[in-house]
């Protein structure tokens, strides 16, 4: 190659080299979730604020609970509930919805209480939850509610919006303002029942407890005469029923109740033991 060529191979290259430089770098654009975008079970549909504040106060959360959201999307109610001084989780499907909530929480400066991950809320071991928030669709809380029926008892469930099949809600209560959006405002609050279904032995009498949830109905048979239970529910772990014309009120430890009973405007210590 002669001198030319060579200058004009090397003149080539230089304007390769310029275009090359010339071109703008791509930019990559950040995940921006856009409302009934589709995901896994449901989609996309954010919970307003007005209404994640009212969930958490109807669950009384605190310093101390440990708060897992199903299906936690933009992660606005773990953040929330991480600014409150709870440690919480989101289980998300979505990974780039993932992704976001982390930046999100370390944005409000929550990153060491509000974490995330990628996850099937289906497989999702959420059992050390002492609350728990979702905003699913009915079926999937079906598809859920034995799972959750088995938490410990007074694990606190708060809806937005959907219920629990013939599992009636403990409470209900409404976001207030305008700014609950896409009509969604109404949260239902459910508090995990102590399994109590069965027969039990005090020194008042034979009980036989029946159970549909949180109701409890039955049977007292003291000195062979039966007596029905009247009242009887379950909050978490804490029993009631009246039967004889005593009210008994206590504490579902295991295979034994602890409280007290009262009649005639007396109280006294009860106590009973599951009969296996």
């Amino acid at each position: 190659m002669n001198a030319y060529g060579v200058c004009l191979v090397f003149a080539l290259t230089m304007l390769a080299g310029a275009a090359v430089q010339a071109q703008p770098a791509r930019q990559v654009q950040e995940f921006q979730p856009e409302v009934g975008q589709d995901g896994k079970d449901v989609i996309w549909v954010p919970t307003s604020l007005a209404l994640v504040n009212k969930m958490l106060d109807m669950a009384k959360v605190a310093p101390g609970d440990y708060l897992i959201d199903l299906g936690s999307g933009d992660g606005r109610t773990v953040i929330t509930a991480a600014q409150r001084g709870i440690k919480a989780l989101g289980i998300e499907y979505n990974p780039d919805m993932v992704e976001l909530s982390r930046k999100a929480a370390a944005k409000a400066g929550v990153a060491e209480k509000a974490a995330f991950v990628k996850a099937d809320l289906f497989e999702t071991d959420f059992s050390q939850a002492t609350v728990i928030t979702m905003f699913l669709l009915p079926e999937i809380n079906l598809q859920l509610r034995p799972k959750i029926m088995n938490l410990k008892p007074g694990t606190r469930i708060v809806s937005n919006t959907f219920t629990m099949g013939e599992w009636d809600a403990d409470d209900t209560a409404t976001a207030p303002g305008e700014e609950s959006s896409y009509y969604y405002r109404k949260a239902l609050l459910w508090i995990v029942p102590a399994k109590v279904e069965g027969a039990w032995k005090s020194a008042d009498g034979d009980f036989k407890l029946k159970q549909a949830f949180q109701k409890v109905s039955g049977s007292m048979n003291a000195n062979g005469v039966a007596t029905l239970l009247a009242g009887g529910r379950l909050r978490g772990d804490l029993i009631s029923f009246s039967a004889g014309g005593t009210r008994y009120n206590g504490k579902v430890e295991g295979d034994s109740i602890r409280g007290t009973a009262t009649a005639g405007g007396a109280s006294r210590e009860w106590q009973a033991v599951r009969h296996k």
